[in-house]
């Protein structure tokens, strides 16, 4: 079976790449027949000199800027294996579209221009490069003819470029010197150059190596979505998803992330046709479960037996930044990686790098449009990710800026956060849990609602629970499966254990607290309720904990009176507790729209 590739090509504007792969297309024969002569002759009709480059710019504004605007997708093939070529745009404005068509590739070819030497934007190119995890590089010194095909200015090009890529850790790297224009070193070597005794861009391309196939990877696949059918008795419940990489069998056993909990496949699903016993790398698929767990869109599946996945909400990271506003601390943006969707913020900045000279700054606070940075990230939640270094399909991320996508990396590490002790229970708690014979989800579908928790914090005040009640009520007028529980029948029980003194407890005895009504929330979350719990002094880590407890199930904050020297971003703030009252059709509303309440 003929090998596939995908192979990227890019360097600054102007620098020739497009010129390149046209005349190894003309050169080799693998233009469609009569291609070549279309395009002389529409260049002669319009008394405009032919170039190479005409042969892949497809579109009617990049022939006449002169410049790719967009990735073109070349299909080309030896005797070894077939290619895509993908042509990346090289003018700064376009480096987004750089990116995407670069995250496709296995190698790259990176063109510089002999006569101009590196520019910034070659360097910014090797960088990003660099940054996608694409090892495999050839650098074309391209132009050669413009320098009288001078043993010397390659010579130079190639210390200057080296010196710069061995900073980046990028030391394998080939480089060829090339004219596209008149074919030298092309697909054969040049008659100008008789001092060039290396690779052809031809022969070099074939020495690529290819990479290991995802379905020999270990298994992940990041869930699109849950389908329920109802029609004629279909009770089936499919979790759909394309895998990233390995393969799923019938009977294997799943964990899904960031919850840990774990299935078995009692059936893989085509939708259409014949359902398989096997699906592997690429293929969009769903499958069913023998145990009925809460699984929603986001989650990352692994199998037993397998690497997992890092679960957590901050992250090193390597990102490169493209928004027209700057990346800043004290701002809320989405972080977007596989299906998962969460709301992030800058935590710190390690260091901000131009990536066109590799200057940094380690007290630049604010990442500015083309900067590269290594950062900290915090997400509003746990999420599942896994780290570049064991798979960099499931590292990459993207950030989204109100409506656009304004930057992107890859995730170098997970760091242990304050509540990374009590996650690693919460999952072993998962991986050990017992469910009966009725699954969360019959007893959704029993109730006519999904479980959810729904905190009540603020300030010590009566009110609160006063406001809790009141909801509670109107929730279960509306044939809610509800329950309020408030903190002082805990601690009069469960927790009668600890010290209070003066109505407040021990710090340390305020964390186990805490860790002991979330695990009961989730009890409550499996008996398919929802649960309306009031915690007076509510912080950031205590919810934190309930989410980590009861995921994947929402949790909703309403926050009741005063904010001061509070940490938590609530849902829902009532600001004056006198007049909590008056909010309750607007919280019943929220609930609404996260489909607690009709």
């Amino acid at each position: 079976m003929t090998e596939n590739m995908n192979v990227v090509i890019t360097g600054h504007v102007d620098h020739g790449k497009s010129t390149v792969i046209g005349r190894l297309m003309a050169d080799t024969g693998s233009l469609p027949d009569g291609k070549l002569e279309q395009v002389k002759a529409s260049c002669a009709r319009n008394s405009k000199p032919f170039e190479y480059a005409f042969l892949l710019d497809a579109l009617k504004d990049e022939q006449s800027q002169g410049i790719t605007i967009d990735s073109a997708r070349v299909f080309f093939k030896t005797q070894k294996r077939n290619y895509i070529i993908i042509d990346a745009p090289g003018h700064i404005e376009f480096l987004k579209n750089m990116v995407t068509g670069a995250a496709r590739a296995e190698a790259a070819f990176l063109c510089i221009d002999a006569d101009e030497g590196v520019q910034e934007n070659s360097r910014r190119h090797g960088y990003l490069l660099s940054m996608l995890g694409i090892k495999q590089m050839c650098v074309l010194v391209n132009k050669m003819d413009l320098v009288n095909y001078d043993r010397k200015v390659y010579k130079q090009v190639v210390r200057k470029f080296s010196r710069f890529l061995r900073n980046i850790n990028m030391n394998d790297v080939t480089f060829i010197p090339v004219s596209g224009m008149e074919g030298d070193n092309i697909a054969s070597l040049s008659k100008n150059m008789s001092w060039w005794k290396g690779d052809t861009v031809l022969t070099l391309i074939d020495k690529f190596r290819k990479e290991k196939a995802p379905d020999h990877m270990n298994f992940r696949m990041p869930v699109q979505d849950v389908y329920k059918f109802t029609a004629m008795g279909d009770s089936r419940r499919i979790v759909a998803g394309t895998i990233s990489s390995g393969t799923l069998k019938d009977g294997d056993e799943l964990f899904f992330y960031p919850s840990g909990k774990k299935s078995r496949v009692s059936g893989i699903e085509n939708f259409t046709g014949e359902s398989p016993d096997e699906v592997s790398a690429g293929m969009a698929t769903g499958f069913t479960m023998t145990e009925q767990i809460y699984v929603k869109r986001g989650n990352l599946v692994a199998r037993e037996g397998e690497k997992q996945p890092q679960v957590g909400n901050v992250m090193r990271v390597n990102l490169f930044w493209l928004g027209r506003e700057p990346f800043v601390k004290d701002k809320e943006y989405i972080l977007k990686t596989g299906t998962e969707r969460v709301r992030m913020r800058l935590f710190d900045t390690v260091k901000v790098i131009d990536a066109s000279n590799l200057n940094s700054d380690g007290m630049k606070k604010m990442v500015e449009r083309h900067d590269v940075a290594e950062c900290v990230l915090t997400t509003q939640r746990p999420i599942a990710f896994d780290i570049v270094e064991d798979f960099p399909e499931t590292s990459r991320f993207v950030i989204v800026d109100g409506y656009e996508i304004a930057g992107g990396g890859i995730i170098r590490e997970a760091i242990r956060d304050n509540q990374a002790e009590y996650r690693d229970k919460v999952m072993d708690r998962n991986l050990k849990w017992d469910t009966g014979n009725i699954s969360r989800a019959e007893r959704s579908d029993s109730y006519g609602h999904t479980p959810a928790l729904i905190l009540v914090g603020g300030p010590e005040d009566i009110r609160k629970a006063d406001f809790a009640k009141k909801l509670e009520q109107h929730l279960f007028n509306q044939g809610r499966k509800v329950y309020y529980l408030g903190v002082q029948n805990v601690l009069a029980g469960l927790d009668a254990d600890m010290t209070v003194k003066r109505h407040h407890l021990y710090p340390e005895d305020r964390d186990e607290m805490i860790r002991r009504l979330a695990e009961l929330s989730n009890l409550l979350m499996d008996v398919g309720i929802i649960l309306v719990a009031t915690v007076s002094e509510l912080t950031f880590d205590d919810r934190e904990a309930f989410r980590m407890s009861v995921a994947p199930i929402d949790v909703q904050t309403i926050w009741v009176g005063s904010t001061e020297g509070s940490d938590v971003t609530a849902d829902y703030t009532i600001p004056d507790a006198a007049e909590a009252d008056s909010h309750l059709v607007s919280v019943l509303n929220l609930l609404k729209e996260c489909g607690v309440c009709k």
